[in-house]
Formats: structure tokens, sequence, C-alpha cells
């Protein structure tokens, strides 16, 4: 390709079908849209289905119909993370070589009792981003042989990132560029603030974390469209791509729609859904104006 001559910009819309989509996906779908023919960029579909137990093709089959109810289009084939596992294998492994993965075998109720006992003394135990407990180090701790003799056990584990491990070998700061609606610019990157990510649980062979990360890069994607709520997640994934030599996408996390009581939309939330909303007569029109385009 000539030096002159840009890629084309790609966005994506990255929606998982574990649920209906409400007015806030919406939104989100409509603006990487728009923003990819703004800039004459092209706009693929991804579906996040890694959970197995929670994603039905039911679901899948409800984005559809919702986003070509919305008058938006997307390239094909579709890029569904279910069948993709070996790409986040490879991923996992990679890191496994590096050393810096452990098994993780505390359950949440283990972890939670660490966490009061610690607090029951007047100590306050650290927390991520989005408020949950940072993972106990006891796991990390483990010796080799230790770890071997509780997975020849059968015990069940996730697999975490060694978060200290993890920025020792980062040698420049973290950071990413940030077009959205909170601030913009260079934005200095702190993954360490979410301790020990989780890479791939037991009953998931992959973490959003993780599968995020691998998809962006295998996809070719320039631009990050997506929520307020994971604004401060991307730190992880900058810290992912640089372990992996992974390329930096541009990122704009957009404004969040939230409901009567101040809290962000779920897909729980029936009354803010896509489809009720277009079983109540609604248009394609009258979402972008109830999502303030």
């Amino acid at each position: 390709m000539p030096a002159n001559v840009h890629p084309k910009p790609v966005f994506r819309f990255a929606p998982s079908p574990n649920g209906l989509l409400h007015l806030g996906h919406g939104l989100s779908a409509i603006l990487n849209h728009d923003m990819a023919v703004e800039t004459g960029g092209r706009c693929l579909l991804r579906i996040e289905d890694i959970d197995l137990t929670r994603c039905t093709p039911e679901y899948e089959q409800a984005i559809f119909e919702d986003l070509a109810w919305l008058g938006l289009t997307w390239e094909e084939p579709i890029r569904k993370q279910s069948q993709h596992f070996d790409a986040y294998a490879a991923a996992l492994a990679r890191l496994d070589a590096m050393g810096l993965i452990y098994p993780a075998f505390l359950t949440r109720g283990e972890v939670k009792a660490i966490v009061a006992a610690h607090e029951k003394t007047g100590n306050i135990w650290p927390r991520d981003p989005d408020g949950s407990p940072l993972y106990p180090d006891r796991d990390a701790q483990r010796s080799a042989e230790e770890r071997q003799a509780l997975m020849s056990q059968g015990i069940r584990h996730a697999w975490r990132l060694d978060m200290k491990k993890a920025m020792q070998l980062v040698k420049t700061p973290l950071n990413w560029q940030e077009t959205g609606d909170g601030a913009r610019g260079t934005i200095p990157a702190d993954p360490a603030a979410w301790g020990d990510i989780i890479l791939s649980r037991s009953d998931a062979p992959s973490s959003y974390h993780l599968s995020v990360v691998v998809d962006d890069a295998l996809q070719g994607i320039t631009h990050v469209v997506r929520g307020l709520d994971l604004y401060h997640a991307t730190s992880v994934h900058r810290l992912l791509q640089t372990l992996l030599d992974l390329p930096q996408p541009l990122y704009h996390h957009h404004r969040l729609l939230l409901d009567q009581d101040g809290k962000k939309l779920s897909k729980s939330s029936g009354s803010t859904g896509l489809k009720h909303l277009r079983e109540q007569g609604l248009s394609a029109a009258d979402i972008r104006r109830l999502a303030g385009l």
C-alpha cells in the first residue's frame, strides 16, 4: 500500500446474546454505524457469546431483527466468539509461556469470607474501579507443586493474570487515545487498579477482557466505540494489547442512557427494550430521538 494511502476505519458493534437489546444498545449500534458512514469506513457485527450457559440462539436472532429494524447493516460473515475458542486459547498459552498467569482456586464465597474477615478488623480491602474486591494473593503465592497437586485433584479453577509480573514487563507508560464523551486526548492507563483479572474460567474458555482484544486485533478494528461503563476497563485492554503485541485502536466511550432511578439500563428493563418499543409502534426515527441523536 502506498505511504499516502490509509486503510479504511473499521468499527464494530459487539453485543452478547444473553438478553434482549435495550435503548442503550441501540445508541451504541447507531453510533458505530453512523461513524463508519461518516468516515467512509466499515462497520462489523460481532456476537460475543463466550458464555455458553447464558447466550442463546433466540437472543442472537433477536439481535439481528432489532438491528435490521433500526435500518443498520453489517458485513458478512459475522464473527461469533463461540467459533473461535482456539484463538483465545492461543493467546492464553502465550501469556502462560511468559509466566504471567496462574490457576486460581478460591470460590466466590471464599473470597467474600477473606474480604469480610479483613474488613472486620477495621481495614479496607482494595477494590477495582467497578467496586468489586480485588482477588486475594493466596493463589498467586502458591508453589508450582501445590498448584499441580490441586489441579490433579480436579479442583475447579480459573486462570488469572499475575498483574505484578505483567506490569514489570511494561517498559513504557500505558495510555490510550480517547475521543468520547468523558475526558479526551491521551488517557493514562492504570491496569493495576483491577488486580489479578480473570482470563479464563472453568465454565468459559475465555474472559471478556481477553477475547475482546484478540477479536479487535484479528478483525482489524481501528475504532472502538462503546459505553462509558467500559472506560476504565480500557486500561486492562491496553495492557493485554501490549503483552500480546496487538495493535492499539482509537477509543470513543459514549454517554450512557439511564433509567428513571438514574441507573444504567440493563437487559432486564423490558420497558426500554428495542423489541418492546417496536411492538409499541415506535419507528427507527423515534429510537434515534429517544437516544438523543
